[in-house]
């Protein structure tokens, strides 16, 4: 029969719940009985499984992460897998490992608080999706601690990461203003998305602030950030019979595929239409022209999930919130003009 954590604490004279604290340096505990139960465990090579590990302090090192939404990004949008790998990394430095919650179908028809639960997570992390599901709100105020990227959390031991999203649509207006383009036009995700209606709201808003008046046929909106609904969004701009001048999608994705909706027709980029996104994915400075963008730090904020997350599961904060400056990327999709 194997060694276990009761083995030792007959062989030491001393209840499971001693040795469960010397493991986990308790100060509770004497130094003899600490030097005795060491002792021990080195004798007989005992070492302690995760279960065990968990059962005695409580944690599993275990770090739940959730695509919130019903059309969530999961996998597919390299913006979050950038900020997910970077995240990883900093939570595996701190000691964590990662478990990953489907939402496709509830378990036992459960809720993501009885599965973090169940799987006794020390903490999650929920990244920004559409549609988000009751589910969210209800582990948001909950007594586990969660982080949020792209996504405001308002529970008591709940925090948040994201960009500026208002100044991510500032800066791409100004350089849309400074090119000399003032006809303007947004593309979104599906209007009901806060990260769109938050680069939407600063978009309008900083055109105004030129003292321009937006136009709201030129404002449009996919099904989610993909590529596929920028080419539809684009085509339904292009079917209205005028066009703007200048055209924002709220992401790289979207503004890849109005560029390919655009190309279709005969129109050309930056000459008939200027395009600008926003993340700054790899694939933008691949493509023919090069996208101008809006870079968002993906692995600050990566790293700064991680370490909020930590300082909340160890009672070091009480929540938070940080918002991650963007910096603007000049390529060759809006072209050249005023700006010098």
């Amino acid at each position: 029969m194997g060694v276990n954590i009761k083995t030792i604490a007959e062989m030491a004279g001393v209840s499971v719940s001693t040795v469960s604290k010397i493991m986990n340096n308790y100060s509770d505990v004497s130094d003899k009985t600490k030097q005795r139960v060491w002792e021990i465990i080195h004798q007989t090579g005992y070492s302690p499984t995760s279960s065990a590990k968990t059962l005695a302090s409580k944690k599993s090192s275990l770090i739940g992460v959730i695509f919130a939404g019903e059309l969530n990004v999961e996998f597919t949008h390299p913006f979050f897998v950038e900020v997910l790998n970077a995240f990883k990394k900093q939570m595996g430095m701190l000691g964590y490992d990662l478990i990953f919650f489907s939402n496709e179908k509830m378990f036992s028809g459960g809720d993501y608080y009885a599965r973090c639960r169940h799987f006794q997570v020390d903490g999650c992390v929920i990244i920004s999706g559409e549609n988000m599901e009751p589910a969210i709100r209800e582990l948001d105020l909950s007594d586990i601690p969660c982080i949020g990227v792209d996504l405001e959390l308002t529970g008591g031991k709940s925090g948040y990461v994201m960009s500026d999203n208002a100044q991510i649509a500032a800066k791409v207006v100004e350089h849309f203003y400074l090119l000399g383009h003032r006809d303007l036009g947004f593309i979104g995700s599906t209007a009901d998305s806060e990260i769109s209606q938050q680069r939407e709201a600063g978009y309008a808003k900083a055109i105004t602030g030129f003292g321009l008046t937006p136009q709201p046929e030129w404002f449009v909106h996919g099904d989610d950030f993909f590529e596929h609904s920028g080419y539809a969004a684009m085509s339904r701009l292009l079917e209205r019979g005028s066009l703007p001048r200048a055209v924002f999608a709220a992401s790289d994705l979207l503004a890849l595929g109005a560029i390919r909706a655009l190309r279709e027709r005969g129109l050309r980029v930056p000459e008939d239409v200027a395009i600008a996104g926003c993340d700054d994915i790899e694939a933008s400075r691949y493509t023919t022209p090069a996208l101008t963008t809006v870079r968002q730090n993906k692995e600050r904020l990566g790293v700064l999930a991680a370490h909020m997350l930590y300082d909340l599961i160890n009672g070091q904060s009480e929540g938070g919130s940080y918002v991650v400056e963007p910096a603007l990327v000049v390529r060759e999709s809006c072209g050249s003009g005023a700006l010098g």
